[in-house]
Order: C-alpha cells, then structure tokens, then sequence
C-alpha cells in the first residue's frame, strides 16, 4: 500500500500522534470511574487488573465483566461522566498546535466510541475537527434492549484480539512505509491496552505511576514518563522541528 492511500497520509504529515484517551487525555479513566461508582467497585476491579497485570486473565475478559457489573442506562452513564471528568490541563494545547502543524492525532482507545465522542465536545467546545481520529470500541444493545434502559447495553470489541482493541493494528502500515515515505511516529498511553501499539512507534510517552510504567519495565521497552501534557507538546515540538530525534529522547531517558 503506497503512503498516498493510508488516510492519516493525505496531508502529508511529517509526525503522527497515536494516544490512549482515558487516563491520558483525561485525568482519570471514565470506565474505571464507572466501574467504581455504578458499577461493582474499585476493590473488584483492581482484583482482575491484577490479573490482567500478571497475565493470567486477557485484558479483553477482565473489561467485559467490569462493564457487564454497570446496570445504569448509557445515556445516564454519560451525563454522570460529563459532570466528573476532566481533560488533561494541556491537551487542549497540544491539539490546536497539531491542527496547525499538520499532525494528525489519532485516538485508539480500548473504550467505547459514544463517551470518547461526548467528553470531547464537550472539553472542546465544538465537534473534532478532521486532523482528530477515534478508533475504539463500540456499544452495542443486549438482549435487544434500548442502550439506555437498565441493564441495555454492552461493549463491542473492535476486533478478535485479546486486547479487544489490538492498537498496534492501526499502527503498522505506517510503520512499514519506506524510508523517506515514513513520519514520525509516537503514542501516548498509560495502560496495559497500549502495549502493543507503543511497540509500533519511534517514541512511548508511558503515563507516570501507571500500570505502562511497571509493564514496560518489566519487558525492557523504552519509554519516557509524562505526567501532563505539557511535557508531551515541549517534546513534539522538538522533534518536529528537528532539535531532537524521537530515538534520542528515548535514549535519554532510558540511561538516566
């Protein structure tokens, strides 16, 4: 596939950002403040991300029976999080520097596509403009009930994966542009689900104090902590700029 066909590429860009939503964009995750609040609580959840953790449970099961404990109608799940969530401080920032700078932001996110849509039109003021992609999950009726009755709706994975959303999907055929063709390529993530996309990239922003953190050092994958988006605007800059390549911040970090 020539680069010309790959939608991310119609402009030509020199860097693509990929990132995480919840808990990198936002402050906190809304699925886990869902599973919290409404849905069989924090000490539950944090049992199976244990496993998840641990790799005796797919990420993909450990999800499904989280958001199977939420009996609140969907639309009520969205208006709770509206009134709870907050947008990082600076992605806001980052977002109309990308527009401006022709870098496509692409959002892979192992949440679902209606309140990845919502909070962020209603942190921004206005729908995404065409430089901001979401690639998520989906939410789907159960048992052909209305989504928003109790009990009414379920996840739909992206696709097959044990992730649910295997990220590194999207990510791969721009990783596989010649050279010359190829931008730049980085992801901003916090969690388990980012693992394989950040494999794909030239740079891993890994969210600090985060489950990516621990994960990463236990692999031996490279990365460079955030704890806000400032951080991640001062850094894209640079390398796009061409003061520093995405290798060399990665290998900054990683003899410190």
């Amino acid at each position: 596939m020539g680069s010309t066909a790959l939608p991310y590429m119609q402009t030509a860009p020199k860097l693509i950002f990929f990132t995480d939503f919840d808990g990198t964009i936002t402050v906190e995750d809304s699925n886990d403040h869902m599973i919290d609040n409404l849905g069989f609580g924090r000490e539950s959840r944090l049992v199976l991300n244990d496993q998840v953790l641990d790799e005796t449970l797919s990420f993909r099961d450990a999800f499904r029976e989280m958001l199977e404990s939420i009996k609140t109608p969907y639309d009520e799940c969205i208006a709770t999080l509206l009134k709870k969530m907050k947008l990082d401080p600076y992605f806001a920032e980052f977002y109309y520097w990308a527009k401006d700078n022709n870098v496509p932001i692409v959002i892979l996110s192992s949440g679902m596509r209606p309140i990845i849509s919502a909070l962020l039109e209603h942190f921004l003021g206005h729908k995404p403009a065409s430089h901001l992609t979401i690639i998520s999950n989906e939410v789907v009726s159960r048992d052909g009930k209305d989504i928003n009755s109790a009990g009414g709706w379920q996840i739909q994975y992206h696709d097959d994966s044990h992730f649910g959303h295997d990220k590194s999907l999207e990510i791969k055929p721009y990783a596989a542009l010649p050279e010359g063709e190829r931008p730049v390529l980085l992801y901003a993530g916090d969690g388990v689900s980012d693992l394989s996309a950040a494999a794909e990239t030239d740079l891993l922003f890994a969210k600090k104090g985060k489950d990516l953190v621990v994960y990463c050092e236990r692999r031996g994958m490279p990365y460079t902590t955030f704890e806000n988006w400032s951080t991640i605007l001062s850094t894209t800059k640079d390398i796009l700029a061409g003061k520093v390549s995405a290798q060399e911040v990665a290998q900054a970090h990683k003899s410190q």
